[in-house]
């Protein structure tokens, strides 16, 4: 996590959710995230292929030069990375991960804006995991950001974060050495430290490597 803003928001969200796998989405609470609110958003899940923004902050709207309520959160990705968000997707809602994405935004005129982008999965009570709560934040903020929108985007990193070092759904926590996983894809790697053989579980066509926090 490299931006100010994915730290803050998910240092709130873990001490929110204390030993559970995510908080509700009724205790989030704007007041206590008022600076981050205009790069912030919450995505509605009825399935990885089904994942819309239910609110998006002004500037993240802005960078986009439209309204994302109520958009397609997986429109104007490459079918590749299309494939690799909605494996994330099912990653935080079925499995309680926390993802970081690094984003590269395509305007009309060639123009790249870098983002980073946290994803952390929210429960409401009786029907599970189905929110997200994640905040997408420009790494720099070009002259022509808000004139001319982004309409493609394309994942130049990713990683998964288990917030309790393992994956949810490992029952055995015991003897196991804590360390970052891993995470790999077509076009996408992330080189950690050996893990020990079968630890391993695939997750659409990425390979989740259970592991944790260092």
């Amino acid at each position: 996590m490299k931006h100010g803003v994915t730290q803050t928001l998910y240092s709130y969200w873990d001490s929110l959710r204390g030993a559970r796998p995510a908080p509700n989405r009724s205790e989030i609470d704007p007041g206590e995230i008022r600076g981050l609110l205009g790069d912030t958003f919450i995505l509605e899940t009825n399935g990885p292929r089904d994942v819309r923004y239910r609110l998006a902050g002004t500037r993240l709207c802005s960078a986009h030069c439209r309204e994302l309520k109520g958009r397609n959160f997986l429109r104007g990705w490459s079918m590749k990375d299309r494939e690799a968000l909605e494996s994330l997707i099912a990653a935080i809602t079925e499995d309680a991960a926390a993802a970081v994405v690094g984003i590269n935004g395509h305007t009309e005129r060639g123009q790249v804006l870098q983002m980073e982008m946290v994803l952390l999965p929210l429960n409401v009570p009786g029907e599970g995991r189905i929110r997200i709560l994640g905040a997408c934040t420009p790494m720099d903020k070009p002259y022509w950001m808000g004139l001319h929108p982004i309409l493609k985007q394309s994942i130049s990193s990713l990683r998964l974060v288990w917030p309790d070092e393992r994956p949810y759904f490992a029952d055995d926590r015991v003897g196991v050495n804590p360390i970052m996983p891993r995470f790999t894809a077509e076009g996408v790697s992330m080189p950690t430290s050996a893990l020990p053989t079968g630890a391993e579980r695939k997750v659409g066509h990425l390979t989740v490597y259970s592991g944790g926090k260092s």
